[in-house]
């Protein structure tokens, strides 16, 4: 098994990574998978995202001592049927990242930086946010403010969200893990503060929210 990560903050919240290693039909050996997940798997085409979906899986069995049933609500974001932990997944083509808490709404995202982030830098920031840009660690920048822009999304669980203008992340330099600030405003004109984490590791990021 390739439990790669486990982390747990101070807020209550559970971060766990796996690492994909094993070949697909490893990966449906690990443990018994749902009926209804077996039904979606034989509708994806792509090897690499059925292997994503069964190391989502293979992670979920391993966090859990007892079997939990994974859900989606209408916008996508998945719940346990069985269990009252909240809970936000990520996936790139190497890792598998959930993130948990007892109560509280969190987000994750974890992206490769061998990824092409020029459409990011088009569609997803603002205009601030793109003179912050530096030449130094461009790629890491963009990556970091990519995740957080997720993260939140998935967060906040609203759909129809411009990242340019309604998700809006302070000024910060890249290290190898840090806090970042940041502002969500609603179309009403009403905003949220939040304050997410992100670290990088084996040319990934991966930034989180919790609350």
């Amino acid at each position: 098994m390739a439990l790669f990560l486990s982390k747990e903050l101070d807020n209550e919240a559970r971060i766990y990574v796996w690492d994909i290693t094993e070949s697909e039909q490893e990966l449906m050996d690990i443990g018994s998978i749902p009926n209804d997940e077996i039904e979606e798997l034989s509708l994806i085409s792509s090897e690499a995202r059925r292997k994503e979906k069964l190391a989502v899986r293979a992670l979920l069995n391993t966090i859990f001592e007892d079997k939990v049933y994974l859900g989606h609500h209408d916008n996508g974001k998945p719940f346990l049927k069985n269990s009252a932990l909240e809970i936000s997944i990520s996936h790139s083509r190497r890792f598998v990242a959930i993130i948990t808490h007892p109560s509280d709404d969190l987000g994750i995202d974890i992206e490769s930086l061998d990824r092409d982030f020029s459409a990011v830098e088009a569609k997803a920031l603002s205009e601030e946010e793109i003179e912050d840009l530096s030449t130094h660690k461009r790629t890491e920048q963009l990556a970091i403010y990519w995740c957080a822009k997720e993260a939140i999304y998935k967060r906040m669980s609203l759909t129809e969200v411009d990242f340019a203008e309604q998700i809006e992340i302070d000024r910060f330099k890249v290290r190898e893990d840090g806090k970042l600030d940041a502002t969500f405003y609603y179309k009403d004109g009403t905003e949220d503060e939040f304050e997410l984490e992100y670290m990088l590791f084996e040319n990934h990021v991966m930034v989180w929210l919790v609350g």
